[in-house]
């Protein structure tokens, strides 16, 4: 049955196109060249695709998954949507453990592909939430923020680091400045780091950071030598998909040259300027994974520098038409649009670079 559940995987990824490389200009900075790998385009719609594969692929080859297994995971969204796929795909039950404020569009993606979800009003329980229900059902937690940095193969194997250098050979900068992501698990900035140590590449990693969330204060601690794992916060990312209320096991702090934080608001006007540019909607990480963007970018053109960035394209912002997209939302949250358009405006222009933190190596 294994042989056959990893056979089904393996045919399903050769039926899927690798996802797009965006250029995107950024004016005011000359020679600095910004690309978005586009993950919205994977057949579940984000970057969690990726993962959702390697975490099944790991899970069978390490034979902890049997045919009348249940699947539990603990997710803000994306991922469920995408582990959910792959369940139904082997034909197996799947619960997501989720957070209460999760967006319902998220919630309708996972009950689209079969699966099932199990909603908690404190995020930081979702963890225990999903052991016991494993416990109860015999079933499986796949455990994402365990398991993201070693499940997939960093070497290569078309990860999203292989994918993105492939894909930059014929650019006027084909080897990257810097890669900017954000760490939900951690298990991306790993893959990027490890990738292009492996590699020999002169390529940074810089991980943008939301507002509510413990990873860039670990991180800053790591760098003093005082490295806190204890650190929590009381509530979840009000940014999807991103930012964690505890040090996950999957953040690996030496695959990191730098990390940004930036307030929701911010990356909020990021992502509705992102999306202005395209002609689509993106996700609120994205706007986070911007915002970090232009804190290099702001970087480079101080030091004379020329290059290439690559970002992040998350997932699409279909996914949070009651929130992101919805101006009752913001009033609600105390959200003052104008103020965050102005300064992501002044940042543009070269303006308004203490608005986010910023440490590296």
């Amino acid at each position: 049955w294994a042989a056959e559940a990893i056979q089904k995987i393996e045919a399903d990824f050769n039926r899927s196109a690798d996802t797009h490389l965006i250029p995107l200009p950024l004016p005011g900075f000359d020679g600095i060249d910004l690309y978005l790998k586009d993950e919205s385009s994977h057949p579940t719609g984000s970057l969690k695709h990726r993962l959702a594969r390697s975490l099944f692929l790991y899970s069978l080859a390490n034979g902890w998954l049997r045919q009348d297994s249940t699947v539990i995971e603990a997710s803000s969204g994306s991922t469920a949507v995408s582990e959910a796929y792959f369940a139904r795909l082997l034909g197996m039950p799947f619960i997501a453990v989720m957070p209460a404020a999760t967006s319902p569009e998220k919630i309708a993606a996972i009950e689209f592909q079969g699966g099932r979800c199990h909603l908690v009003d404190d995020p930081t329980r979702i963890y225990f939430e999903s052991a016991r229900l494993a416990r109860e059902t015999g079933g499986h937690f796949m455990d994402q923020f365990t398991y993201a940095e070693r499940a997939t193969d960093w070497r290569a194997n078309n990860n999203i680091a292989e994918s993105i250098f492939k894909q930059m050979a014929e650019e006027p900068h084909p080897i990257p400045e810097w890669i900017v992501c954000g760490a939900g698990t951690g298990g991306t900035s790993a893959t990027l780091g490890r990738y292009v140590r492996y590699r020999r590449h002169g390529t940074r990693i810089l991980c943008a950071d939301p507002e509510r969330s413990v990873f860039f204060d670990y991180f800053a601690g790591c760098l003093k030598g005082q490295p806190d794992a204890s650190l929590t916060l009381p509530g979840g990312s009000r940014i999807e998909g991103i930012g964690r209320p505890r040090v996950e096991a999957s953040f690996i702090p030496g695959c990191v040259d730098a990390m940004v934080k930036v307030p929701d608001a911010l990356s909020l006007a990021a992502m509705r300027y992102v999306s202005s540019r395209l002609g689509r909607r993106v996700g609120g990480s994205t706007g986070t994974n911007f915002v970090g963007v232009l804190a290099v970018a702001q970087r480079m053109r101080a030091a004379g520098e020329h290059g290439s960035i690559v970002t992040i394209l998350c997932d699409g912002g279909e996914r949070y038409s009651h929130s992101y997209y919805n101006p009752e939302w913001y009033a609600a949250c105390g959200v003052d649009i104008a103020a965050a358009d102005a300064t992501l405006e002044a940042i543009l222009q070269g303006f308004a670079s203490d608005s986010v933190q910023f440490i590296s190596r």
